[in-house]
């Protein structure tokens, strides 16, 4: 099956409003026929609110668009996510005044609210659903595209995968990551070589296990698999595998799943916006400068469709490397340029197949834009102004 994703580029012909993102925006969302789904639906527009000082969010302009849209089909919208996002958010412009409508923690004040659902998957078994997200009828997921440490990247699935369950399960969902196991001891019995195997990570990423400390611990969110620790290590004393991040991906798409299996069919949209795409993901409390140039807008209503079209759209980016946060490493040979700044196992596709496996959509997909650039014949547009003087 091939999906249609709809596309508004960050670049204009005319210096005219109509041409720039947000109007491409009002465009995506008359091809999705937003407002004509809406009427009398209870609508989670489910966002990432940021924290702290971040100001690379979703700026409250497109999300403004989007709650109108809801208005005017007769929806009923409020703007969710999790709780200590959302308590701080008026300082970084979220507010009911100015986006439209209310703004809602996902999982309650207390982050208490939610629903149970059964789904074995190494270390978990019950996943908890936020309240708020499982009780309205209609979702519109609305992602801010950039990279992430655990997973290379993320959009529309990490939108919904991690900000729609309660803090105990987002939790669990990154320990999935130590399931396997990674060191064996047995074939290290001497200290100072485990001190050596640290010592070789130049991001941290290994240390002595705080509860065993004949045991190593792996942070996998700074880990580039660079393998110089493999260099010191014995034989069979440490793995750095692919199936560590990628538990995690896999528990990104199972999550998803499971909130998507809270809402008829045909009643999500999803849509992303690809600018100000920093390494590190919103919840991070800070922007960092971009490192890929802005990609533009995005939405259709297949999930896997529309993050396989970001990606596919972002792969032949060069990095801006001199904005590449310098305690981060770029390897060149890591395939998807997020790839390369987190490592070639983190390959931001992986969670895509393991979505289209689960039935959460297709990555064959049909790209529309919907204002395509005209070439500029370096003539003014009607109403330009030119001095008398």
């Amino acid at each position: 099956m091939t999906s249609k994703v709809f596309y508004g580029s960050p670049r204009q012909a005319h210096m005219d409003a109509k041409e720039t993102l947000p109007a491409k925006l009002d465009l995506i969302l008359d091809e999705l026929h937003l407002r004509d789904r809406v009427k009398g639906e209870t609508v989670c527009l489910k966002l990432h609110l940021g924290n702290n000082i971040g100001y690379s969010v979703i700026h409250p302009v497109f999300v403004r668009k989007v709650v109108q849209a809801i208005k005017d089909g007769g929806g009923e919208p409020f703007v969710a996510d999790v709780t200590w996002d959302v308590e701080a958010c008026e300082s970084r412009g979220y507010t009911s005044e100015v986006l439209g409508c209310p703004i809602y923690p996902v999982g309650g004040p207390k982050d208490s609210y939610f629903y149970e659902h059964e789904w074995e998957y190494k270390n978990m078994k019950t996943w908890k659903v936020a309240g708020m997200v499982q009780d309205s009828s209609f979702l519109v997921n609305f992602a801010h595209a950039k990279g992430h440490p655990s997973c290379a990247f993320g959009a529309g699935v990490k939108n919904i995968a991690l900000g729609c369950m309660v803090g105990e399960t987002r939790s669990r969902m990154h320990d999935v990551v130590h399931y396997d196991k990674y060191w064996f001891k047995e074939n290290c019995p001497d200290k100072s070589v485990m001190q050596k195997i640290v010592d070789s990570c130049p991001f941290g990423a290994l240390v002595f296990d705080r509860h065993d400390p004949e045991e190593l611990h792996l942070h996998t969110e700074p880990c580039n698999q660079c393998m110089r620790c493999m260099a010191v290590a014995p034989a069979g004393a440490l793995k750095i595998d692919p199936v560590n991040p990628q538990s995690f991906m896999q528990a990104m798409a199972i999550s998803t799943a499971i909130t998507m299996s809270t809402f008829e069919k045909g009643k999500a949209v999803h849509l992303a916006l690809a600018t100000q795409m920093t390494p590190l993901c919103d919840c991070f409390g800070f922007t960092s400068m971009p490192v890929l140039n802005d990609a533009g807008v995005f939405g259709s209503d297949d999930l896997i469709a529309l993050d396989t079209a970001i990606l596919d759209k972002t792969a032949n980016m060069k990095l801006i490397e001199e904005n590449v946060i310098t305690c981060l490493e770029v390897q060149h040979n890591g395939g998807h340029p997020f790839a390369q700044l987190h490592g070639k196992f983190k390959d931001p596709y992986v969670v895509l197949e393991f979505g289209e496996q689960l039935g959460l959509g297709s990555r064959n997909y049909e790209l529309v834009d919907v204002l395509p650039v005209e070439e500029s014949k370096l003539k003014p547009s009607s109403g330009f102004y030119v001095s008398a003087n």
